[in-house]
């Protein structure tokens, strides 16, 4: 066994150990440890700007994209937002215990149905600091133990965050091991963390398609994939245009580096004529590149003509692939070819196509007449977010404190027997 194994081993076994002993941990004690973590957190605000202006500067050097280089910066108003994230986390109801249902059977037997932790999480992630603080207080309010492994361009700042929730919850009774940070950046931690099934109950991947294949391939722990966000807009026929535009622009423009934005814009061609010419002026207004069908490049003058790949494509930045459409069925059709099963929106007044795509469009979240940007814990009322889960099994969509617990049946007798 060489060293590398060894320390993600011991890893593990701490892991394990403080899982055991969250089980017994009330909402009111894990409530009080969560408050603690956001005081020292706040405490730590210097500290932990100052680490991420070290990974800032790495960046900078090694060329990182702007798009990956926003993911990474920890503004006053993000740093705000986690702290405000851990004590909303304390403040929603513990689904860990909860009855889903109960049961008296003829015999006289009652089942019961409760909700209880994974255990052991993995989480695996890229780029933004943020998600250490969102995954260790979620898993930790669920009585999850967790494992956080990020990206060597967030070491400092994930270092930082990670060792305030520490000793932040450490000072009000958090056993040892219950959120502990991979310290390497040796991609071969991530292999040997995915085949410690004897360990480790879920490992979940969040970040690009080429870590999540990296984690798929080599896992025998089960897999919650957050893969990537090929969202589509589908502008039907009966749209309002101006409202259609607005939705466009924001799902597009508001923060294009992430997972929510949409890549695709499909129109029904029976609209194209007026919609092309003002999606040309947004275009040339946020400095959005274009990239067209035929049908698109034939009335916006200049705009790039699309690949096959494009299609499929999610650019995190400012380029948005345009293509007409002969109407709902041929948009349906794109979208469950060419999307990640992640976000798409329908903007239209018809309410039978509206139920249609709402039916057929296989995602983890399908709109109507809003923006794909809201596809996000907090903004679906669940508080901080794991992250968005394009599987079907066990998760879909934003994970949430629900997510992150299983359940067992809890049967109680008189004496039965079979």
């Amino acid at each position: 066994m060489t060293e590398l194994e060894k320390q993600m081993r011991r890893l593990g076994d701490n892991a394990l150990k403080a899982s055991r002993r969250l089980i017994g941990f009330s909402a009111k004690k894990k409530n009080r440890i969560l408050m603690a973590m956001a005081e020292e957190l706040e405490m730590r605000r210097d500290i932990i700007q100052s680490a991420n202006k070290l990974d800032l500067q790495a960046a900078a050097e090694n060329g990182l994209t702007e798009a990956l280089t926003d993911r990474l910066t920890l503004t006053d108003a993000r740093l705000d937002a986690m702290i405000q994230g851990v004590r909303d986390v304390a403040a929603l109801s513990d689904p860990v215990g909860r009855r889903i249902w109960k049961r008296t059977r003829p015999n006289g037997l009652i089942i019961e149905k409760r909700r209880v932790p994974l255990g052991v999480v993995c989480i695996v992630f890229e780029s933004r600091p943020n998600v250490t603080a969102d995954a260790a207080v979620l898993c930790f309010k669920t009585s999850n133990a967790v494992i956080l492994r990020g990206g060597k361009e967030a070491l400092h700042s994930n270092s930082a965050i990670a060792e305030a929730l520490q000793t932040g919850g450490t000072k009000a009774g958090m056993p040892a091991g219950a959120i502990q940070l991979v310290g390497t950046t040796d991609r071969d931690a991530v292999h040997i963390l995915a085949r410690m099934d004897d360990r480790i109950d879920v490992i979940i991947p969040r970040g690009g398609e080429s870590l999540i294949k990296a984690v798929v391939s080599s896992a025998t722990v089960p897999v919650l994939k957050h893969y990537k966000g090929v969202c589509n807009l589908y502008i039907d026929r009966s749209a309002d245009l101006q409202q259609a535009l607005a939705i466009t622009e924001n799902a597009k423009c508001q923060r294009p580096g992430v997972c929510n934005a949409i890549e695709n814009l499909l129109i029904h061609s029976d609209i194209a004529a007026d919609f092309l010419p003002l999606l040309k002026q947004m275009a040339e207004q946020r400095c959005v590149q274009l990239r067209g069908c035929g049908k698109t490049c034939a009335v916006i003058e200049g705009c790039q003509p699309a690949t096959e790949a494009d299609w499929s494509e999610e650019y995190l930045n400012l380029t948005l692939a345009v293509r007409v459409v002969s109407g709902l069925k041929a948009a349906i059709e794109h979208i469950n070819i060419y999307g990640s099963h992640h976000s798409d929106a329908i903007v239209t007044d018809d309410k039978r196509n509206a139920n249609k795509f709402l039916k057929e469009v296989d995602s983890s979240s399908v709109y109507v007449n809003a923006s794909t940007r809201f596809t996000d814990g907090a903004m679906f009322g669940m508080g901080a977010e794991m992250g968005i889960s394009t599987d079907k099994l066990h998760a879909r969509g934003p994970m949430g404190l629900e997510e992150l617990t299983t359940y067992k049946y809890v049967i109680t007798g008189t004496g039965q027997i079979r």
